[in-house]
């Protein structure tokens, strides 16, 4: 009996990480956002850190877009786009080999990322971005902890498989 329990509780882990993972994420992107929604409105940039301004700000930034802002006004469509992306990281996960710490960490970020900006869209109709990087006037866009969950998997993932491929 205890042979069979190692794997099991094994494999519940391996798929609880998943899941573990993205509610890390879920939980951080909500709460920070809840904090810049409570303290600033619309448009307005904070320096949470003093000294830090000239490089890091909070800038309350509604985005009803994608990355960049670009095609504005499509919620629904970013919002079934990040519910079919979830659905099948959930899959795909699944079917990865045991050894696949990394690619699932990747997916673990990339779920919690989209299921953080799922979120904002189904409860503010759009998505709330803050972290406003740069040197004074050179400013790069403004995004989120889910944005930067998204972006450190997928980099993760594409790592992944390019040093898989030259196996």
């Amino acid at each position: 009996m205890t042979g069979m329990l190692v794997p099991r509780l094994r494999r519940w882990w391996r798929d609880a990480f998943l899941f573990l993972l993205a509610l890390v994420i879920l939980g951080l992107d909500q709460a920070s956002k809840a904090l810049i929604v409570a303290r600033l409105a619309a448009g307005e940039t904070w320096d949470p850190l003093p000294g830090t301004g000239q490089f890091l700000l909070f800038t309350h930034i509604t985005n009803t877009g994608s990355v960049f802002g670009l095609f504005r006004n499509q919620t629904i469509l970013f919002s079934l786009i990040a519910v079919a992306v979830s659905v099948a990281i959930v899959v795909y996960y699944r079917y990865l080999p045991n050894d696949g710490f990394w690619i699932r960490t990747s997916l673990g970020l990339q779920l919690g990322g989209a299921l953080g900006n799922l979120v904002d869209r189904l409860h503010y109709g759009h998505v709330v971005d803050f972290i406003n990087v740069g040197i004074g006037d050179l400013r790069w866009y403004v995004f989120n902890v889910a944005d930067s969950s998204l972006t450190v998997g997928v980099v993760i993932l594409s790592l992944c498989l390019l040093l898989r491929s030259k196996d």
